[in-house]
C-alpha cells in the first residue's frame, strides 16, 4: 500500500469550556480539552485503576461556534479527525510543542437533559429555551441471528 492514513477517533467528556478565536475575514477557531478513561483490575491487588488520558481538540469555522454553542464542561463527544503536530517559541524563549486532533467530524453523545442535570448538579443555573442538542443514532439490533458460523 503506497498510501498514508492520519486518522483518529476519540469519545470523551470536555474537561472545560470551549474557548472561540476569531479572525478578520469571519474565520474562528475553536479549542477544548477532551478527555479518554482507560479502566483495568490490577491483578496483584484487585484495584480498580483508571488512567485518564487528555487530547487537544481543535474545531474551525462552522463547526467551531456550534461546538461552542452547544457543548460545555463535562459534555460527552465523538470527534473524528487527523493529528497535527505544532510547535511555537514560549514567551521564555524555549521552543514549545503539542499535539492536537484537528478535527473533521463530531457528534453530540450528551443529551440536552443530562447536560441540564450536570449544570444543576454543579450549582450552576440551567439555560432556558435551549434548543434541544443531536443526540447519537441509535443502531437498530438485529436480533434474527442467534447462532454464527463466525468464531468471534
Amino acid at each position: 500500500m503506497s498510501g498514508t492514513l492520519n486518522k483518529v477517533m476519540l469519545i470523551g467528556h470536555l474537561g472545560d469550556e470551549v474557548k472561540i478565536h476569531y479572525f478578520e475575514g469571519g474565520n474562528c477557531i475553536a479549542r477544548f480539552p477532551l478527555a479518554t478513561n482507560e479502566t483495568y483490575t490490577n491483578r496483584q491487588t484487585g484495584e480498580k485503576v483508571t488512567n485518564t488520558e487528555w487530547h487537544n481538540i481543535v474545531v474551525r469555522n462552522k463547526a467551531a461556534e456550534i461546538c461552542e454553542k452547544y457543548l460545555s464542561k463535562g459534555d460527552k463527544v465523538y470527534v473524528e479527525g487527523r493529528l497535527k503536530n505544532r510547535q511555537w517559541q514560549g514567551e521564555d524563549g524555549n521552543m514549545r510543542y503539542t499535539t492536537e486532533v484537528h478535527v473533521q467530524d463530531f457528534t453530540f453523545l450528551t443529551t440536552k437533559n443530562e447536560s441540564m442535570a450536570n449544570t444543576q448538579m454543579s450549582g450552576g443555573t440551567a439555560p432556558q429555551n435551549v434548543p434541544s442538542r443531536p443526540s447519537a443514532p441509535e443502531v437498530p439490533v438485529d436480533d434474527t441471528e442467534e447462532d454464527d458460523d463466525l468464531p468471534f
